[in-house]
């Protein structure tokens, strides 16, 4: 057995292991064992690389039909019968589509391990639909798919929309591309040389011809590119900076930082999460921008006031995303008083605000991963957040998170916070609640 090789990718001889491995109807463990490989791997491996064949067996025509071997049809369920003098139907394949009684047969043993047909004793007289996995097949859709990843653009068509919209005026008005970055640092989380880069091969409505030095310089170098997020920001915020801080004022509140995304580059909720509480805030967001964040603080800031803003927020956790990448700007108010104190969790520790994270599984009930969260409107986000708080929890004594706000903060913070108390048994936490919402709105 060979050692495991972590993080490499399977060439065309494992892949022949793998293969020859089904046809002696091996395990995945006995397969995996055989090439350095976990069984996980090989599972995956298997079911992303099937092939489906609609092939018969000798002398027997492809048919899944449900009722083929009771099949009461003789020359009716299609013109080709008809033509053969009146064929028995179920040694016909053409019948499949045309026949009213038709109903698909699935093989069992595509829905668990090998999920394929390569070492099935019966494969030479099934005339079912079969699932193969091929060597040459494989690889050949793995470095397809390798060589689309590593082509064009890593820029969906709704950050481009965004990023065109904030860089293309400006840069027909005869601003520099460093000019503009450098005035809206919290709008384009792009380094200066992508944002060339962008313009060069026309993505955006601005053109080289609108900078009149650019035209005139021969192409560069290539050069390293520093990161656009400026990882100084995080001197004196790091986790055990905040455990510190902890334990220095055990009597002040945590409040949890995270961003809900649906498609990739969309739109996405900023989620506010006061742990001791349960109770979690989200604001809809057109961009995942650090300004947008900071908008939304300087809101809520105006809207609460000094005093009860720094009692409710006086500690922010967030992660190491781009959208909290001024912490600055959320921890100074406009007139440049501390308001907050910022912190970071370490890099792929979400645990390390795990009261957050679990909350979002309420949010992932109404709005599931994958959906656009842009269709719909802050008032339908409102929505499902009442009803998200209006739920009942064991570790609150079953109390719901707006009742322990309540009564920690005052009423009158859930009516700044445009909250509206949802009953027990009217509380919907599905996908049909905003769909409900949307059809009482039109």
């Amino acid at each position: 057995m060979e050692s495991t090789n972590k993080n490499k990718h399977l060439d065309l001889d494992k892949r022949y292991e793998i293969q020859h491995g089904l046809d002696d109807s091996l395990s995945f463990k006995a397969i995996g064992a055989a090439i350095g490989k976990d069984c996980t791997t090989i599972s995956k491996e298997v079911r992303a690389h099937i092939i489906y064949e609609k092939k018969g067996a000798p002398y027997r025509p492809f048919n899944d039909c449900a009722n083929r071997t009771h099949c009461t049809h003789y020359g009716d369920a299609c013109d080709e019968c008809t033509r053969k003098n009146k064929k028995n139907c179920r040694s016909c394949g053409s019948c499949i589509p045309a026949c009213p009684d038709y109903e698909k047969e699935l093989c069992p043993l595509h829905t668990k391990p090998p999920y394929v047909c390569n070492g099935c004793s019966v494969r030479n007289t099934c005339t079912l639909e079969k699932h193969l996995y091929n060597a040459r097949y494989a690889q050949k859709e793995y470095e397809d798919l390798r060589s689309e990843s590593r082509s064009g653009f890593n820029l969906t068509e709704k950050e481009l929309k965004q990023l065109n919209s904030v860089v293309s005026p400006l840069l027909m008005n005869g601003q520099s591309i460093h000019h503009i970055l450098t005035n809206n640092p919290d709008k384009i989380l792009r380094c200066e040389k992508t944002i060339y880069t962008y313009v060069d091969n026309g993505l955006f409505d601005g053109r080289n011809v609108d900078m009149p030095r650019k035209v005139r310089f021969r192409v560069r170098k290539n050069k390293s590119v520093p990161l656009k997020v400026d990882k100084a920001c995080r001197k004196g915020r790091t986790y055990d900076d905040y455990l510190k801080y902890r334990e220095e004022h055990p009597e002040l509140p945590v409040v949890e930082l995270d961003s809900v995304e649906g498609i990739k580059g969309g739109a996405v909720l900023l989620t506010i999460h006061f742990v001791l509480q349960k109770f979690q805030l989200a604001f809809l967001r057109p961009a995942n921008d650090s300004q947008s964040v900071i908008d939304i603080f300087n809101d809520i800031y105006d809207l609460l006031g000094k005093k009860l803003f720094m009692k409710l927020f006086p500690i922010l956790l967030c992660d190491n995303g781009t959208e909290f990448s001024n912490p600055e700007a959320l921890e100074y108010s406009s007139d440049g008083e501390l308001r907050s104190r910022v912190f970071y969790c370490n890099p792929s520790a979400p645990n390390e605000k795990g009261a957050c994270e679990n909350n979002h599984e309420f949010i992932r009930r109404v709005i599931p991963k994958g959906k656009d969260i842009g269709k719909y409107t802050q008032e339908q986000i409102d929505l499902m957040m009442n009803h998200i708080n209006s739920y009942s929890r064991p570790e609150l004594g079953n109390k719901p998170p707006y009742a322990m706000l309540s009564f920690i903060y005052g009423k009158k913070v859930l009516k700044l916070f445009r909250f509206e108390i949802i009953k027990p048994n009217d509380i919907i936490l599905k996908p049909s609640l905003l769909k409900k919402a949307k059809k009482n709105n039109s």
